[in-house]
């Protein structure tokens, strides 16, 4: 049996295409919250890890599900980190659940 590879870097443009944001709204969070440290390379191109991943989900979740600030975002993840990133996953999961309820309902 093979082991299934995983990808450790992601650019900037996939991190984007998974939110379903602009490239530049990512490049803003990165200013704004110092926990998404993107790597980049000489050209300058950032790839982001699944830790950065998580922490854009979470930021996400909080600003356009919830409808918080920034500052209201930064607030609750310094806060209850842990408690906000789970909050963030289920939510995605359930989001994810109801597409696939949806495609059935299609095909019904």
């Amino acid at each position: 049996m093979q082991e299934e590879i995983k990808k450790v870097y992601f650019s900037i443009g996939e991190v984007a295409e998974m939110f379903e944001v602009n490239t530049s709204l990512l490049r803003y969070w990165e200013k704004e919250f110092d926990t998404i440290k993107p790597y980049k390379n000489k050209k300058g191109n950032r790839y982001f890890t699944l830790n950065d991943i998580e922490t854009i989900r979470t930021i996400h979740y909080l600003t356009k599900t919830k409808g918080y600030t920034l500052q209201g975002a930064k607030d609750a993840m310094k806060n209850n980190l842990e408690k906000e990133t789970q909050n963030a996953k289920i939510a995605d999961t359930l989001a994810k659940v109801k597409n696939i309820l949806l495609e059935i309902k299609e095909e019904l």
